[in-house]
């Protein structure tokens, strides 16, 4: 059984979709199961439906708006450079709404469920694929899988949605009575997921470089400083879940073939810039157009 798993990169999910347009249509690769884990999870349902173009128009297409009912930060554009700042006024309104993160994100998941619809997914029910969905219960402290196959529709957009929300930022969602939030809080490559589910060879994208290549600019205000801590945060998860996931691939004897960034795409995730994700979609597709005949 073949696996194609996706890794949590918020707009760096476009080089992702590139590879993998790829994988599908270049190498005719037949995959079994598809795993995502935050941006991974918007990806992946079209990726099983083979329909490559539906959700590269839909994915290179966001913005904040498309994400964001309530936006917590500003964006400002200099030198070349994109940085964030909080937007103090949205911030204070979810305060005084009672909510508990400083953005909302409802806006998504309504972008969700236009995006795929109940034909679409008792299609992939009906079928030999299997999609999986990383959530992380904050309740529990447990990083949740959710497949494809023991979902509700509607259910089945909640999870990729929650799968999606990069808490403080975005919403903290309550469902089954505990809270959740995006699954890279646990797990950002679920390769041992894959493995637990018959997969004997991994085709995995990590979308960031494989090794470090920038540091970081001092932190200008608040949420800069949430935004490296979690950078960092996430760059451990990654390097654990990678380890691990070598380590019991190698005693299954599963294969596994990794595909990283080449260079630093952005180190600010949160911002969706059309032209820029566009540019990474390509990208992603003539790397690994490369990484095939460099073998």
């Amino acid at each position: 059984m073949r696996a194609l798993v996706i890794s949590g990169g918020g707009s760096k999910g476009a080089f992702a979709g590139g590879v993998a347009e790829y994988l599908i249509e270049e190498k005719k690769f037949n995959y079994d199961i598809f795993l995502g884990t935050s941006t991974g999870s918007l990806l992946v349902t079209h990726l099983a439906l083979n329909k490559i173009e539906k959700v590269k128009a839909a994915f290179t297409s966001v913005s904040q708006k498309s994400i964001f009912d309530n936006c917590p930060f500003t964006i400002k554009h200099k030198n070349g450079f994109d940085s964030i700042g909080i937007n103090h006024f949205n911030v204070l309104k979810n305060f005084i709404r009672g909510r508990k993160t400083f953005g909302e994100s409802n806006n998504l998941r309504k972008l969700i469920a236009k995006q795929i619809t109940q034909e679409e997914f008792f299609f992939l029910q009906e079928s030999a694929k299997e999609i999986c969905i990383t959530v992380t219960n904050l309740s529990t402290h447990n990083v949740e899988y959710k497949q494809l196959s023991n979902c509700s529709y509607e259910d089945y957009l909640d999870w990729i949605w929650i799968s999606c929300n990069y808490v403080p930022f975005m919403s903290l969602v309550t469902k089954n009575k505990c809270e959740y939030a995006d699954g890279g809080l646990g797990t950002i490559v679920p390769i041992e997921q894959a493995i637990r589910m018959g997969a004997t060879t991994i085709d995995t994208i990590i979308l960031d470089t494989e090794f470090p290549q920038t540091n970081r600019m001092h932190a200008r205000n608040p949420f800069d400083a949430l935004s490296t801590i979690f950078g960092f945060m996430g760059d451990r998860i990654e390097y654990q879940n990678i380890k691990i996931g070598k380590l019991v691939a190698k005693q299954k004897e599963v294969k596994i073939n990794l595909f990283y960034t080449p260079t630093v795409l952005t180190t600010n995730s949160l911002i969706f810039n059309k032209k820029k994700m566009q540019n990474w979609w390509d990208k992603g597709f003539k790397f690994a157009e490369n990484q095939f005949i460099n073998k």
